[in-house]
């Protein structure tokens, strides 16, 4: 008999997820190398909702590796994870996470990415914190590459543009799923691949004076990105079978500014390539539509019949959907046309940072990436970055926070009655850690308060918001009592 879900799942994963390179700090401790990460600048006099990670020079590069103390690199000590995990890790299992989310920095294992041997501290290091994630309850998983490529192959090669990348990174990966198979079930192999645009230089490591045609060259290192997660993946299930591997997406499928055909026609397409890599790594396809678009855009990258037979392969493909969500953009014919970037929606309030607040939109990219893809959903980033005010008392009332996560909970119960079979949700940042798009300690994500500022000023003293009671009692109820 046919039956409407009435809630979350008995076994539904609770949890919270972080990025190393937003919170381990130590970023030149126990030879671990520089990463992508390590030279993101936090600038104060750039307005908040400007502030985002866009492209870099091996010029900037080289300076910000040599810049003394009056350059803040904030990522670079982070809230010093690194050392205070054991700590970290019993506050958010205060909560009843059972599962949390981290990242390997690369540039911990490989500092220069092209090592002959991996660094044995770095590896060290993840077993103990993997250790630590599972005696305290939590189901670990784990990101492979998190906007933590070492510097050295931006310098040395041209990031994911330079095809013998592709060799790196599988070894890398290789090098990991052996370690800690025992350890991680779940993995999720590059965060928020579709990001070609948002996330540009962190993402690829292409530095924008190394090549003549930039654009190309952020598709052509797509290509080979895309290459090595699928070999990294053949090499899981080949060898380690009881793992299961994801395919994450940054989710940002947009609504049609207008109902002019040209602008629902734009935004089919717009839509159409924010899944040109999920549609490679769970369908095993490459999409005419990809190819159309490169065409008339005059876009050049170099796809191999060998390269197209490597996605063939089943098991090359991903085991479940992953995605993050923040936001909904519209999109326009005349924006299409010219870059493919989305525009704010004026029917939605935004954040200060000009992230428009759409719970609706939740659910709406939900069953539209379930539809298409048929796979398990994990939710691995979902939150709202705010200014926290500390009361004299010590209290940290963030109910703006509490009413973010409760309408976006509830949009996602109603996608799981639609259909959706949705396995996770990971509330992003449940510790504040520096923003990925700002370099900024004050766009807090976290249920606990860290006492630092955007210099690293601070005595890094954790302490409770109202919300880590609210999530806790979310948790405790399986999603029931949403306050």
């Amino acid at each position: 008999m046919l039956k409407v879900p009435s809630g979350f799942p008995q076994d539904f994963l609770w949890g919270g997820a972080v990025a190393a390179n937003q919170c381990e700090g130590a970023w030149d401790v126990d030879g671990k190398g520089a990463s992508v990460a390590d030279i993101n600048e936090f600038v104060d006099d750039i307005a908040v909702d400007k502030k985002e990670n866009g492209e870099i020079t091996a010029e900037y590069v080289r300076g910000a590796l040599a810049a003394g103390p009056e350059r803040i690199f904030p990522k670079r000590w982070g809230i010093d994870f690194y050392h205070t995990y054991p700590e970290d890790l019993k506050l958010l299992a205060g909560m009843g996470l059972k599962t949390f989310r981290t990242s390997i920095d690369w540039a911990r294992i490989f500092p220069n990415g092209d090592d002959a041997e991996p660094n044995e501290a770095g590896l060290a290091f993840y077993d103990r914190l993997f250790d630590e994630i599972r005696a305290n309850g939590m189901e670990p998983l784990v990101t492979i590459s998190h906007y933590e490529m070492p510097i050295a192959l931006t310098l040395n090669y041209t990031g994911w543009y330079s095809r013998e990348v592709i060799d790196f990174f599988v070894r890398y990966c290789q090098v990991v799923f052996d370690r800690y198979a025992s350890k991680v079930k779940y993995w999720v192999v590059a965060n928020q691949v579709n990001f070609v645009a948002l996330e540009s230089f962190n993402h690829l490591g292409v530095a924008a004076d190394k090549v003549d045609d930039l654009l190309s060259a952020k598709y052509q290192a797509v290509h080979h990105e895309l290459l090595a997660m699928a070999k990294a993946t053949k090499y899981a299930h080949e060898h380690h079978p009881g793992l299961q591997i994801g395919v994450m997406v940054g989710g940002s499928l947009a609504y049609p500014a207008s109902s002019k055909p040209a602008d629902v026609l734009a935004t089919m397409r717009h839509n159409q390539m924010e899944c040109f890599c999920t549609d490679i790594l769970l369908r095993g396809t490459y999409p005419g539509y990809a190819t159309h678009f490169f065409e008339e855009r005059g876009i050049h990258v170099e796809v191999s019949d060998e390269d197209l037979a490597v996605w063939a392969d089943p098991a090359t493909l991903g085991d479940f959907f992953a995605m993050s969500y923040y936001y909904t953009d519209m999109v326009t014919a005349e924006g299409f046309a010219k870059d493919n970037r989305g525009q704010r929606n004026p029917n939605l309030e935004a954040s200060p940072w000009g992230w428009a607040v759409d719970p609706q939109g939740f659910r709406f990219m939900l069953n539209e990436y379930y539809d298409r893809y048929q796979k398990p959903v994990f939710i691995l980033e979902n939150g709202l970055g705010a200014y926290d005010t500390v009361e004299e008392d010590g209290s940290i009332h963030d109910d703006y926070r509490i009413a973010y996560l409760r309408a976006h909970i509830e949009q996602m119960r109603e996608a799981i009655k639609d259909g959706v079979d949705i396995r996770g949700y990971y509330a992003w940042g449940p510790i504040d850690i520096v923003s990925c798009s700002s370099s900024e300690m004050s766009k807090r994500y976290g249920f606990i308060y860290v006492d630092l500022d955007d210099y690293g000023c601070g005595t890094g003293e954790r302490s409770l918001k109202d919300s880590y009671a609210w999530y806790k009692q979310v948790i405790a109820t399986n999603g029931e009592d949403l306050g």
